[in-house]
């Protein structure tokens, strides 16, 4: 059992089919720290060959029934298995997601006791959920079976692998699907310790293969005949693509895309108690969450008071070193993201918006993919920083005359993920939060409710994931009807 991995991790095998299996390939990709771009670790290049054979036992698991057709119960108590194997890696997960992604330590622990909420719901839903029900309909009787939708790939984004990986293999193992996991070639350190979990929990041979990889093996995979599902999360644009394939031969899809959140700060609220957390809603992980509520839309009449306790509040978030607990912002996962995120506040300043705080990188650190917190007011929505998913520290401030306007301000988006309202009058944000098109509002305060089903409006995605809604999406329905 692996309860600790130090660094640099080189991994050296690959989960194919639930068989640790020598790479077919040589070659190998070296991993740096996004904080001090030393050597972090490597893994092998994944090539077609581990993808067919990976599909190849997927599917002989779903054709022997070995796992589609047991007994539900029983997948749930091997799921519960699995969650223990991944709750004793703990430590070693939250310390290798933190070298590798550049989030603050303290952050990571959120995010591993996400993983360990979903798993363990999908191990009870396993054994609570109506797969087979009796009806009578017209004089007969007949049996509506809820069925495997079929061999699953999961692709996970960079920001979060091991979490966003839970909500794919908790509902795919609970229905029954074998699953083929992609994740991101950027981040794939902490997943191989959730390989080392699966093959110690004793799964079953081809339900669950873990290969991380790039692009171009992401797209031989998307196109593979042996696909049935495809959950991705991602940006919206690598999404529209996943759809496009998939509406080819009609494969599933659960797209959980983009997202550019909107917080309404009512004109009733306590400022400085609301503002650290408003900030932090925007700011966590440095900004790279989908959830993010980065548009942040405050009364007009109250305008100065409010951006000066948010700025306040962003500049009192700590940056600097993921491992030290007291670290609040760490660097974006690469370079290439902080390139985009610097290119975003350079068009920010060109479209007339102000800098409140930050613009740059923040002093004292010479080396990693930093930028510091970044506030922009005197904000049209129609600006592209208002519009745009920037994934980074950067928060835009937008003024409303009254509630209404906010309102249309915050569904004037392309996006619909997460929303938020603070307000002093429970029923008057309740009210507001009923106006919102996202699919997850949260009054007075912020989350993602990891359990409950997530997704978005719009461009956020087709499709939720968590609790029955996400298992859903892994199901087809079969009815069987006895004539005379």
């Amino acid at each position: 059992m692996t309860t600790d991995a130090s660094i640099p991790f080189d991994v050296d095998r690959l989960l194919v089919g639930g068989r640790w299996e020598d790479p077919s390939s040589t070659e190998r990709v070296e991993l740096t720290s996004p904080y001090d771009e030393s050597v972090i670790g490597s893994v092998p290049v994944v090539t077609r060959h581990e993808v067919d054979l990976a599909f190849e036992r997927a599917g002989a698991a779903l054709e022997s029934g070995s796992w589609s057709q047991m007994e539900p119960a029983e997948r749930g108590r091997l799921l519960a298995r699995f969650a223990d194997e991944m709750a004793a890696r703990g430590e070693a997960i939250r310390r290798v997601s933190s070298v590798e992604t550049g989030v603050g330590i303290s952050s990571v622990g959120g995010l591993a006791r996400v993983t360990d909420i979903v798993l363990r719901q999908y191990a009870d839903l396993a054994a609570t959920y109506p797969f087979t029900e009796v009806r009578h309909w017209l004089g007969k009787e007949m049996t509506v079976e809820r069925v495997p939708v079929g061999i699953a790939l999961g692709i996970p984004p960079w920001n979060a692998p091991v979490p966003s990986m839970s909500f794919m293999v908790g509902p795919a193992l609970a229905a029954g699907c074998p699953l083929v996991l992609k994740p991101a070639i950027e981040a794939p350190l902490a997943t191989h310790l959730m390989a080392e979990a699966a093959v110690a929990a004793g799964l079953p041979e081809g339900v669950l293969s873990i290969l991380p990889a790039g692009a171009e093996i992401g797209e031989y995979m998307i196109n593979h005949d042996a696909v049935d599902k495809i959950a991705f999360t991602g940006s919206t644009a690598v999404g529209r693509h996943i759809m496009e394939v998939a509406s080819r031969r009609m494969v599933r899809t659960t797209l959980e895309l983009g997202g550019k959140g909107a917080a309404i700060l009512c004109d009733d609220v306590d400022i400085d108690a609301v503002a650290p957390r408003v900030v932090a809603a925007g700011l966590a992980n440095s900004g790279q969450v989908c959830a993010a509520q980065t548009r942040i839309i405050v009364p007009a009449h109250r305008r100065e008071e409010f951006v000066e306790a948010l700025v306040a509040a962003a500049r009192a978030m700590p940056v600097g070193d993921p491992a030290d607990e007291r670290t609040a912002i760490g660097p974006l996962v690469m370079r290439r993201q902080r390139e985009r995120v610097e290119e975003y506040i350079r068009v920010g300043r060109e479209e007339g918006a102000t800098l409140a705080l930050g613009g740059g990188r923040p002093p004292g650190h010479t080396s990693g993919w930093f930028v510091e917190p970044t506030v922009f007011v005197d904000v049209d929505n129609s600006m592209r920083i208002a519009r745009e998913e920037i994934f980074g520290p950067v928060l835009v401030v937008i003024a409303a005359a009254d509630d209404d306007e906010a309102v249309r301000i915050a569904n004037d988006s392309d996006f619909g993920l997460v929303g938020s309202v603070f307000s002093s009058d429970e029923s008057r944000a309740r009210g507001l939060a009923r106006r919102m098109r996202f699919g997850q509002v949260h009054v007075n305060g912020f989350g993602t409710s990891p359990g409950q089903p997530f997704g978005g409006f719009r461009q956020s995605g087709i499709g939720r994931k968590g609790n029955v809604e996400g298992l859903d999406a892994y199901l087809e329905t079969r009815l069987i009807e006895t004539h005379a």
